[in-house]
């Protein structure tokens, strides 16, 4: 795609890289046909090739407006569409830098902005998990709208004491202890199970992605510096041999550390360190089967999973789930038809654009439900509680169903 940028952009980082990326498409339209707004909305401005022409405008010198802004806010950045792409358009680093300076450009609305804020200010703070104690306390009280970001309360379990040779870092995250905190601990349990030690660095947090969507780059890049000098002493000792991410959101956030960090001088080498380390959870698991088969009592019926788009379209990593717990008894399947578009979670996208995302959720559950599963099982937090919000079928993480089927 021939681009000529404008002034302001042109010997810039952003406008290298959106250059570079804008080259590469060829606008065939063969993203249109897998980009979940689009389906929803039939508008080709709701879809990637669409929003791929108004940042180039914007690269080249036309006044971006309201309208431009909200076609890009409706992106749910699933990356379906890098998925699909034969030419390899990098599309969700050119959304980032399209947000970013439309959003420089075009005041939002005061409420709108209100929401955004504390939104990229209370995920991340301290102060959630006791907001989400409180919540959970008068769960039967609240609005539909809130109970169904406000999970029920379900117990941990405990934390393994044994220590091992092998050791990984976890990153505990930012609302996962809160929301669903058994997630961590059947973590930790299930890799001591197979000889491997789960350690926590307590000064790590947000991994950063939720500032950095909401075009706080600049706050999401201090949470990765942070996490990286939290991680660095046992990292460049040789303590540990990974960095495990079992949320799948956090996972394809911190494995394009040395991406979103390469110009800083100080911690581009770090970074591309720390996003080499980085392993989901799910990439541990043909070790973890030969070490645990045998032990583990699959239960009955079948386990409907869902496949986060940030594990299957931003990590590129298919169907080790299903295969490796179909070797360990578990009847998990995908559903017959669009496994592959997103449940409408999107990290703060179901609050932010709840008439877009429940349709997608709906539509997910109805698909899943035709395999007519006793539990549907997914690899991210917020896919997690989105789709819990739409069914009285339990939704857990793969993990915690693996951990139950070993104590049992």
């Amino acid at each position: 795609m021939q681009t000529e940028l404008a002034p302001e952009f042109q010997g810039t980082a952003d406008g290298r890289e959106a250059e570079a990326i804008l080259r590469k498409c060829v606008h065939c339209g063969f993203c249109t046909a897998t980009c979940p707004t689009y389906q929803l909305l039939g508008d080709e401005l709701d879809g990637p090739r669409g929003r791929i022409y108004l940042i180039k405008q914007v690269l080249e010198g036309k006044a971006p407006t309201r309208s431009t802004q909200l076609h890009l806010d409706r992106c749910l950045t699933c990356r379906n569409c890098e998925t699909t792409c034969p030419s390899g358009v990098q599309y969700g680093h050119l959304v980032d830098i399209g947000r970013k300076i439309v959003d420089q450009k075009v005041p939002r609305p005061m409420g709108e902005s209100a929401v955004r804020w504390t939104l990229k200010e209370a995920l991340p703070s301290p102060l959630f998990g006791p907001a989400m104690k409180l919540g959970q306390s008068v769960r039967g009280l609240l609005p539909a709208a809130l109970k169904a970001k406000v999970p029920a309360p379900r117990p941990a379990g405990a934390w393994p004491t044994r220590t091992h040779e092998r050791k990984v870092l976890m990153l505990a995250g930012c609302v996962q202890p809160s929301m669903a905190p058994n997630i961590n601990s059947a973590t930790a349990r299930v890799l001591d199970a197979a000889g491997i030690q789960a350690v926590v660095a307590p000064a790590a947090g947000c991994c950063g992605a939720v500032r950095f969507h909401l075009n706080d780059q600049d706050g999401g890049r201090m949470q990765m510096r942070a996490n990286i000098d939290a991680w660095w002493p046992l990292v460049e000792g040789g303590a540990v041999e990974a960095i495990v991410m079992n949320a799948s959101g956090c996972g394809v956030t911190v494995r394009e550390y040395g991406h979103i960090l390469k110009d800083d001088p100080a911690y581009a080498a770090k970074a591309e360190r720390i996003s080499a380390l980085t392993r989901d959870l799910s990439e541990l698991l043909p070790e973890l089967v030969p070490a645990l088969k045998g032990r583990v009592a699959a239960p009955a019926g079948v386990v409907a999973y869902h496949p986060p788009c940030t594990l299957q379209h931003g990590q590129k990593l298919r169907n080790g789930v299903e295969v490796n717990l179909r070797a360990l008894g578990f009847d998990i399947r995908v559903a017959a038809s669009e496994s592959h578009l997103c449940c409408g979670s999107a990290g703060t996208y179901s609050v932010l654009q709840p008439e877009l995302a429940y349709p997608l959720r709906d539509r997910k559950l109805g698909h899943l439900n035709q395999l007519q599963p006793s539990a549907i099982a997914s690899a991210n937090i917020g896919c997690i509680t989105h789709l819990q919000s739409g069914t009285q079928t339990p939704v857990r993480h793969w993990i915690e169903l693996l951990d139950a089927a070993l104590a049992a």
